[in-house]
């Protein structure tokens, strides 16, 4: 492993443990309107990695039409109907539910992921992602519930694919620090618009010292560095890879109960924390299918189209 990769490694692991710790904190907000506590959240959140890219960014590139499209798309599934569908999932079924249908996402990286970077998965990395994905769903107690909270677990489910693939094609000429600040800019106002639509006037209010400091710490640690983090790992191991860390969540929520002293961890827990841990391991070891260079383009000079092949990036 060289140092790319160990540095992806490490990011990749400190972002989902960031974001695993989102479900205890965020019961100091849980009586703050929620899409307006959502919007402040990445408001702030953009406009530090913003300031951060102006100061020790450069001018970087400038997003081109694709690129706004496909940011948009990011900040609507990713980021809002990702929150929408995690509220409405609340309602009918367990979070442990919702947990252990989030708790694929590895499987689908794995699979999905290395087709849009044009190389085959790795059966390995695909085998791994699925011992990662089962301790996840023992971590998180497995759980049950109704049809309409599974359909929206799945809608949660492909909210969080999509922020990981809608990226892949971003990072390369924007950057990890620009895509995060990006589609966190462009989900603040659509949370915004909906928490009109559905508290009214009510959509912000003035915070408590404790809702403050939830605020901040989802502001400055879950969403800006974590989001950070997230995709310079995706740009140094592969969205393949990099998803075996999505199974750290719930063991970083198990973690972060026992730490505020909430709950003990269980044998399921321990378990599923093992079975995660083995998974990780086993797939980043795993040998991966280098990248199949784009097909020739046709250019023409003298008016004689002549067949160039782009190398692989």
């Amino acid at each position: 492993m060289n140092g790319s990769q160990r540095r992806g490694t490490a990011g990749a692991a400190t972002a989902m443990f960031m974001v695993g710790t989102l479900t205890a904190v965020s019961a100091t907000i849980a009586s703050y309107p929620l899409f307006g506590g959502q919007a402040v959240r990445y408001a702030v959140a953009a406009a530090v990695l913003l300031l951060v890219a102006r100061l020790t960014g450069g001018p970087g590139a400038r997003p081109g039409p694709r690129d706004w499209l496909l940011l948009l798309a990011l900040a609507a599934t990713g980021l809002v109907a990702f929150n929408i569908c995690i509220v409405e999932a609340t309602r009918d079924t367990s979070p442990a539910t919702i947990g252990t249908v989030i708790a694929a996402v590895p499987i689908v990286l794995a699979l999905v992921g290395p087709l849009l970077e044009r190389r085959r998965p790795a059966p390995a990395v695909v085998a791994s992602a699925c011992v990662v994905a089962s301790g996840a769903a023992l971590a998180n107690g497995l759980g049950g519930g109704s049809f309409r909270g599974l359909l929206f677990s799945l809608g949660a489910l492909a909210g969080e694919v999509c922020f990981s693939l809608l990226a892949v094609p971003l990072l390369p000429r924007l950057g990890p620090l620009r895509v995060s600040a990006y589609s966190a800019a462009l989900a603040a106002p659509m949370l915004l618009v909906l928490g009109v639509a559905a508290d009214g006037a009510g959509v912000l209010r003035t915070p408590t010292a404790g809702e403050l400091a939830g605020f901040a710490y989802l502001s400055a640690v879950v969403t800006t560095i974590a989001f950070l983090l997230w995709y310079d790992a995706i740009g140094r191991l592969g969205a393949d890879r990099a998803g075996l860390f999505a199974g750290l969540i719930p063991v970083s929520a198990v973690v972060t109960t026992v730490a505020l002293g909430i709950d003990r961890p269980g044998p399921a827990d321990l378990a599923g924390a093992a079975l995660v841990a083995a998974g990780v391991v086993v797939g980043l070891r795993a040998r991966v299918a280098p990248r199949e260079p784009a097909p020739p383009q046709p250019v023409t000079c003298d008016a004689a189209p002549i067949g160039i092949a782009r190398g692989s990036a």
